[in-house]
Formats: C-alpha cells, structure tokens, sequence
C-alpha cells in the first residue's frame, strides 16, 4: 500500500507513531490507536488503523512484516 510507519524515540508525546503516504500522512496515539492528525485518504487509513490495532500491543522495537 506504499504506507511507511515511524516512530522517534525523542519526539513529544503522547507516545504516537506517524504514518506517511506519498498522498498523505497521520499522526496516531499508540496506547489508544486514536488518529491525532490525518491527511490519508479513507482506504489508506482503514489499512493503517488496522495494522496499528494488529501490532498495539508489541512491546519490543523489531522489523515488522508488511500486510501485503
């Protein structure tokens, strides 16, 4: 889906990660997967959302596999 997910260890918080598109971007709370700020386009954030609600719960920093 060509969405990049990142997260910086000094950024401010609340603890969120960011998700960039070549069309759009979000900013989304971890602990709730709430979406802070959101440019995506609808189908580009239900893929986002879902793959957050997937991973909320990982507790260590490691490469994860793409949906598809």
């Amino acid at each position: 889906m060509g969405i990049v997910i990142a997260m910086f260890f000094d950024d401010h918080g609340p603890p969120h990660f960011h998700a960039r598109h070549a069309e759009g971007s979000a900013k989304v709370r971890i602990d709730t997967v709430e979406v802070i700020d959101s440019t995506l386009q609808r189908r580009q954030l239900r893929m986002m959302l879902s793959w957050a609600e997937l991973h909320q719960d990982d507790e260590t920093l490691e490469w994860i596999e793409p949906l598809g």
